[in-house]
């Protein structure tokens, strides 16, 4: 009797400790991360919407008569370049951005210069490169 009095009680101390085992790495993940997931998909969704803005800038360049023209007399065609602005990195898509938001500004202003042009056109034959390069 004894025997089987000493085997219960091992068994209870080896489940309890195991138990006690098992909660800690579930107690350590209820506390508090670096970043919280919240903070996380407003990042992530900052992030998509920069990239967004960027092709809408990017796009609405290509999308006026003279960028038009700009591709026309490059022989690149509107379609190819649309596609590629979406297969761009975020960090050259910021760029182009970046370059259209100033031949746009000059547009308004009634500013249109060969620089203005070449600018245009850069932008397109990279976005053209970035395609071939991708397939």
């Amino acid at each position: 009797m004894k025997a089987r009095h000493t085997t219960r009680v091992c068994s209870t101390l080896l489940a309890v400790s195991l138990a006690s085992m098992g909660s800690a790495p579930a107690g350590a993940q209820e506390k508090d991360h670096a970043v919280s997931s919240a903070q996380l998909r407003k990042d992530v969704q900052k992030a998509a919407d920069t990239r967004q803005a960027n092709e809408a800038a990017v796009r609405a360049m290509f999308a006026t008569d003279r960028g038009k023209e700009a591709l026309k007399s490059a022989g690149i065609d509107y379609q190819r370049v649309d596609r590629a602005i979406g297969q761009v990195s975020d960090e050259d898509l910021a760029r182009m951005a970046d370059r259209s938001r100033e031949v746009q500004k000059d547009f308004a202003a009634g500013r249109f210069s060969d620089r203005d042009l070449i600018i245009l056109l850069l932008v397109a034959v990279a976005l053209v490169l970035i395609i071939v390069a991708v397939r």
